[in-house]
């Protein structure tokens, strides 16, 4: 890779779900738990992510349901713990050894890891914009070229 990306699409991701935290804080109790809960999904799998390269023991499991007032603060740290990982990569085709949460064990590289990341965000906050818009709300702009 002749550069990298991730610093800049881990900034549009943190920007993209603090927004979707401000909003889901603003209607807490209006919003049916689907929403809450795959907002915790990509919350917790971010630190799952994370955790993974980092060789550390995750710290939630992928569906646990977080609070409201947690959301800004979890996004937070997963924003700083992501760059504290990049900062020490040396080198992103590394290979990660990982047990998923079904037992099966993988190993991917670094970057494929990383970017699924930022793309499984993006899908899920995908269907947040439709259930959103399911609900009478207005689903936030949150592509990447509008954050640029």
């Amino acid at each position: 890779m002749t550069f990298n990306l991730f610093p800049d699409l881990f900034s549009y991701n943190e920007h993209s779900n603090h927004q979707l935290a401000l909003l889901l804080q603003r209607k807490a109790g209006e919003l049916p738990e689907k929403i809450h809960l795959l907002f915790s999904h990509i919350l917790n799998a971010h630190q799952v992510w994370n955790s993974r390269i980092q060789r550390d023991q995750p710290p939630f499991g992928v569906w646990d349901l977080r609070t409201v007032e947690e959301y800004a603060e979890i996004n937070r740290r997963n924003h700083l713990h992501s760059h504290q990982v990049l900062d020490k990569l040396t080198d992103l085709g590394a290979s990660i050894r990982y047990v998923n949460t079904r037992g099966d064990e993988f190993s991917k590289t670094v970057k494929d890891i990383l970017f699924h990341v930022i793309n499984h965000s993006t899908y899920h906050r995908g269907q947040i914009a439709l259930l959103l818009r399911q609900h009478g709300e207005t689903p936030l702009v949150s592509d990447y070229i509008h954050f640029k």
